[in-house]
C-alpha cells in the first residue's frame, strides 16, 4: 500500500518521522459513461473555453474570482511555497478526551505508521502513552494543497489518524433551517414509550453485522442484466405516520424491538473472547480491573479474562 502522506509527527521536543496510509476503501460498484443507445464512451476533457482546444494539466494553473469579475492567478508551486512547515509536519498541540469531540467533526480514517523500522520505538512509546491516558491528540497539517485538522489516538497495535473539519465549516442549523423542528412539543406519554422504544432497540456496536445492501442489490442487478434477467425491485419506504397514531405506532416499536433484541445474539462469554478485538479484550480488561494489562498481549488478555 503506497502512504498518501508522508512528514514527521511531533510530541514537544519527540519528532517521529510516520507515513499516513488510507484506512477505509471504497467497495462502490464503478461504472462508465455512455451515449444511451450507443457504445460511446463519453469522456470529459479539460478544455480552453476560448479556443476549444484541450489544455494539459502541467499547463492549468487557479484563478480566484474577485467582487469585480477579474481573477487572481495562482501558481500551484507558490500554494506549496505557504503551506505550514512546508507540508512535512504533524504537530500535536494539545490533547483531548475522544468523547468530547461531536461526531459532526469527524472526516475521514487513516492509519499513521512509523516510516522506517528505526523508527519505531519512540512511535511505539507515543502509541503506548496515548492509549494509556485515554485521550487524543488534536493536530494541524497539510497535504496536496490543504490544512487538515486531524485527531490522532491509539488503535489496535498502530496510530489512527482522522481528519476533521474545522468549526468554520460546520453550518448552523438554526441560521440554514428557519423552520427547525423541535419547535413542536413532545407529550409526556409519546415521549415516555419513545424512550422505551430506544431502550427496546439498544444493542452493543457490532460493525461486522451491518452491509452496504446497496451495493449488493447493484452488483445483483449487473449480473441479471448480463443473463437478461430482470430482478425485484426494493421495498418502497413506508408511509409517514399520522399524528394521530403515533402512540399506538410507538407501542407497536417498542414490542417489535423487544422481540428483536431477545433473539438476537447475547455478548460473548469467556469462551468466545476470540471473537473479540484486542481493543475489546482490553475495554472488558479494565472494566474488570484486571491488573498489569497495559502489558498483556492478546493472548494473555484472554487468559486473564477467563480466569477473572
Amino acid at each position: 500500500m503506497r502512504p498518501v502522506w508522508s512528514g514527521s509527527l511531533s510530541l514537544g521536543l519527540v519528532t517521529v518521522p510516520v507515513r499516513l496510509y488510507s484506512a477505509v476503501e471504497d467497495h462502490t460498484v464503478r461504472f462508465r459513461q455512455f451515449q444511451r443507445g450507443t457504445e460511446d464512451r463519453v469522456r470529459y476533457r479539460r478544455v480552453n473555453e476560448r479556443t476549444g482546444k484541450e489544455v494539459d494539466f502541467d499547463d492549468i494553473v487557479k484563478g480566484y474570482e474577485l467582487d469585480s469579475g477579474e481573477y487572481v492567478v495562482v501558481e500551484p508551486a507558490e500554494l506549496d511555497e505557504i503551506a505550514p512547515g512546508r507540508s512535512k509536519s504533524l504537530d500535536i498541540e494539545s490533547f483531548v478526551e475522544l468523547d468530547a469531540i461531536d461526531p459532526m467533526f469527524f472526516d475521514k480514517t487513516y492509519w499513521l505508521a512509523p516510516a522506517k523500522d528505526e523508527f519505531e520505538r519512540p512511535y511505539a512509546l507515543l502509541l503506548e502513552a496515548m492509549r494509556s491516558s485515554g485521550k487524543a491528540g488534536i493536530a494541524k497539517f497539510v497535504m496536496r494543497g490543504r490544512e487538515y485538522l486531524a485527531l490522532v489516538r491509539s488503535g489496535d497495535g498502530v496510530m489512527v489518524l482522522n481528519t476533521l473539519h474545522f468549526a468554520a465549516d460546520l453550518r448552523d442549523p438554526a441560521q440554514e433551517l428557519p423552520d427547525l423542528p423541535g419547535k413542536a412539543k413532545a407529550r409526556g406519554k409519546e415521549l415516555d414509550m419513545a424512550v422505551n422504544l430506544i431502550d427496546a432497540m439498544s444493542d452493543d456496536w457490532r460493525p461486522e453485522e451491518y452491509r452496504d445492501t446497496y451495493t449488493d442489490r447493484v452488483r445483483k442487478l449487473i449480473k441479471a442484466k448480463k443473463k437478461g434477467e430482470t430482478i425485484t425491485p426494493a421495498i418502497e419506504p413506508g408511509e409517514p405516520t399520522k399524528v394521530v397514531d403515533l402512540f399506538e405506532a410507538l407501542s407497536k416499536s417498542v414490542e417489535s424491538g423487544k422481540a428483536k433484541k431477545s433473539g438476537a445474539k447475547k455478548p460473548p462469554d469467556k469462551k468466545d473472547l476470540s471473537s473479540l478485538s484486542k481493543a475489546d479484550l482490553e475495554k472488558l480488561a479494565r472494566e474488570r480491573n484486571i491488573k498489569g494489562r497495559s502489558k498483556m498481549t492478546r493472548a494473555g488478555l484472554e487468559k486473564a479474562l477467563k480466569a477473572s
